[in-house]
């Protein structure tokens, strides 16, 4: 295939995460988009009503069983032409590690906000990680038809707490709560083109859509369209119309109201991703040159995933394509290593659906079976040598030792730890005071704690018993450093399993300021992820 052919593919394909605060309806949303996309032709909501099923991303057991996404996933969607690759991202705080590897493959972001909460907290953390890392974002306005505040009031808290000119692409007709349906702006604000939406039974299949224009909208909506029309003058008059080189820039973000569970102004959302999102571009090595899209195939590993499918208990390495023409079968090389790396079993991933890959472009997510070798970070390559910059660790908060509940099983204990390890699931921490057999556990949320507890008993079939530990920070430091931090009261010096880096936990900010006050040339850095120092 010519690069000129390589270019038009990557052209075609739009790749975004759907990322906010937990409870905002980022499940919801992703079924509503491929609901819309005629990728899935039912949508349930995240706790299944009646005869409903579970949301499509969400596959695993905990998942469905607590209504929250647990782990990324990735859908592939055809639409309009495009190839969409949307990647749906952990429901709740205590997994935004996984939410911070998925924005390293990403061209785009669509951020949930909820009609009544605004901005909170976790929604403010990620707007910073895409503005470190130059991701664009989209937001989706949320559950406009429950109660909420004022969509004027909504824009003004998005530019004053976070600096980004918001740009509505549409405008809501009536009050958040009494939801009637919205003015299609545009990109340059001057339409006046109303659409109206009807509920369908349970919100399982698309929201029916009445277009009217505004002579029609004025009989039909009264006082709620005019102050639709006033609102939509004073955005006029304070300039906030959709600027391409501002949005692309991380300076503005194209703005939508709407409401996913019953599908309310979800497909206007699809169709400002296609047209407003950026396709695949070059992506910088770690030299800091870029690699081309129309350069010899290179992809890297964002995250790894086991016990997708039960009934053979593989291991999957999900890469994102940077550049290049991907060919199942084709032989790659493993950067870390430099050794060659077949690619066999190669496939995409639908929820809990797989389907066999023959040849994907950048932009594209594919999953490689059974890639035990690989981890998360890594790059694969074909052509000239290429390495891509590791994707940083997340500062952990919390720490427990692991130990096997039964002695008889501990090479089974061992295997799985090995493997959440390896898939990011926690980070490892090992010592020799320790020994092997009592690793560290270090996690963002203590939820991460149940998983493994969860998996270890049920995939590995080596149950474990928990301790806490008193520490809530942890800081990077050095071997010479190590030994004098680690005869220091209220810290412990250990090695990251993943890369070997030696980390000192403190039991609280308190002592760790006593300990640099006391101790001002001893290195303790704080660790970051994706350009955003995590420390205190």
């Amino acid at each position: 295939m010519t690069a000129t052919e390589v270019l038009a593919e990557a052209g075609r394909r739009r790749t975004f995460a759907v990322i906010s605060h937990p409870d905002a309806g980022k499940s919801t949303l992703t079924e509503a988009l491929a609901l819309h996309a005629a990728a899935i032709t039912s949508a349930g909501a995240v706790h299944g009503k009646g005869d409903r099923r579970g949301v499509t991303s969400d596959w695993m057991d905990m998942e469905q069983a607590r209504g929250i996404s647990i782990t990324s996933a990735a859908l592939r969607i055809d639409y309009s032409g495009r190839v969409l690759n949307l990647l749906d991202t952990p429901g709740h705080a205590d997994f935004s590690e996984d939410t911070y590897r998925v924005l390293s493959a990403v061209d785009a972001a669509i951020m949930l906000l909820d009609s009544a909460k605004g901005l909170e907290a976790q929604t403010l953390k990620l707007f910073d990680v895409c503005r470190a890392r130059k991701v664009p974002v989209i937001t989706f306005v949320n559950k406009w038809d429950r109660p909420g505040r004022e969509p004027l009031e909504l824009l003004d808290e998005i530019e004053q707490r976070i600096g980004l000119r918001p740009t509505p692409v549409n405008w809501p007709v009536g009050i958040a709560g009494d939801f009637r349906g919205v003015v299609e702006l545009g990109t340059g604000g001057e339409g006046r083109e109303y659409v109206k939406y009807h509920r369908t039974p349970g919100g399982a299949t698309k929201a029916e859509e009445e277009r009217m224009d505004a002579e029609a909208a004025a009989k039909t909506e009264g006082g709620a369209w005019d102050q639709a029309l006033e609102e939509i003058e004073l955005l006029g008059e304070i300039g906030a119309q959709y600027d391409e080189e501002s949005f692309l820039a991380g300076e503005s973000s194209p703005v939508l109201f709407g409401a996913a569970l019953p599908n309310f102004g979800v497909g206007e959302l699809l169709g400002t991703l296609v047209d407003l999102a950026p396709s695949p571009g070059p992506k910088a090595d770690e030299k800091g040159g870029e690699r081309p899209v129309e350069a010899p195939f290179s992809g890297q590993v964002f995250k790894m995933q086991a016990g997708m499918d039960k009934a053979h208990r593989d291991r999957m390495a999900f890469v994102r394509v940077s550049s290049g023409r991907f060919e199942r079968g084709m032989v790659l090389t493993h950067a870390a290593t430099g050794r060659p790396f077949a690619t066999k079993y190669t496939q995409q991933v639908f929820g809990s659906e797989r389907t066999t890959v023959e040849t994907a472009y950048p932009g594209d997510v594919i999953a490689l079976v059974n890639a035990a070798a690989l981890s998360v970070g890594d790059t694969l390559y074909e052509g000239p040598k290429v390495v891509f910059p590791p994707i940083p660790s997340f500062a952990p908060e919390h720490f427990a030792v692991a130990r096997a509940k039964d002695a008889g099983r501990y090479k089974q204990f061992q295997r799985g730890i090995a493997q959440l390890d390896a898939e990011g699931v926690v980070q490892v921490l090992s010592s020799d005071v320790r020994g092997e057999q009592a690793p560290v556990l270090a996690a963002v949320g203590p939820l991460q704690f149940e998983v493994v507890q969860h998996r270890m008993a049920e995939e590995f079939k080596a149950p474990i018993e928990l301790a806490n530990l008193d520490y809530t920070l942890a800081r990077r430091t050095t071997a010479e450093d190590g030994e004098r931090l680690h005869a220091l009261s209220g810290c412990e010096v250990l090695r990251r399993r993943s890369d070997g880096e030696l980390l000192v936990l403190v039991h609280n900010k308190w002592r760790l300021r006593v300990i640099e006050r006391e101790h001002p040339g001893l290195v303790m850095e704080p660790l970051l992820a994706g350009g955003v120092d995590t420390g205190e």
